[in-house]
């Protein structure tokens, strides 16, 4: 009866010990530069599969507030992943922009910013064994 128990402990540790590593690793995005309280801060973790292509594989909002607002996206496995974050003024859900196509509502990536819509090669970034954080400005 003590060798069964011996069995499933170890069993039960070797399995805790493996959940462990398959968790992913948390990314915290820290977002300076809000210029205001109005509305809300979305922001999308995404894959070259969903970037600018509507929801990311993980998504996170919270009311605005002026300066600074941080979002977590936890458990993420290794991979490219790259960050979309609007400030979605007025709600809508969508970034809006004026008759001559500009963007009025402020956006950005966890890349460079490039003149003309943002790309996933632009803005990936590899994730691997250690937690992530980025300070990005609007």
């Amino acid at each position: 009866m003590k060798t069964i128990g011996l069995i499933l402990g170890v069993l039960f540790s070797g399995l805790t010990a493996t959940a462990q590593e398959n968790e992913g690793v948390t990314i915290t995005v820290i977002i300076e530069n809000v210029l205001s309280d109005k509305g809300k801060i979305q922001g999308a973790l995404h894959t070259a599969e969903t970037f600018m292509k509507g929801q990311g594989i993980g998504n996170q909002e919270m009311d605005a507030e002026k300066g600074e607002v941080t979002l977590t996206f936890p458990m993420v496995q290794k991979g490219s992943y790259a960050l979309l974050l609007l400030h979605d003024t007025n709600e809508n859900n969508r970034i809006d922009f004026d008759s001559s196509g500009m963007p009025i509502e402020n956006y950005a990536t966890s890349g460079e910013t490039t003149f003309g819509p943002p790309s996933f090669g632009n803005s990936k970034f590899e994730v691997a064994d250690e937690d992530m954080e980025f300070r990005i400005r609007f």
